[in-house]
């Protein structure tokens, strides 16, 4: 799998686990443009292949976790890249 596509899973699993948490809400809270986090949790359908760190650790200070915690996953642990 390439890192991108793990990052979207990441991020999709990381949002339904939260209640009442859409792609739209977590992009408000992170304080950044919708378009971004759907580009993130669908790759493959823009043709994205990288994700700017900093976008990935504000998604994941938004959702309460450091990049340790949002990278420590099984996941991750098969890239491909």
């Amino acid at each position: 799998m390439k890192l991108i596509e793990a990052i979207a899973l990441r991020v999709s699993g990381l949002i339904n686990d939260k209640d009442n948490l859409t792609a739209y809400e977590l992009a408000k809270q992170a304080g950044m443009p919708r378009s971004t986090v759907w580009k993130i949790i669908n790759p493959d359908l823009t043709r994205v292949k990288t994700a700017k760190i900093d976008t990935v650790y504000q998604i994941a200070a938004t959702l309460g976790m450091n990049l340790k915690e949002f990278f420590d996953d099984a996941v991750f642990d098969d890239i491909s890249d």
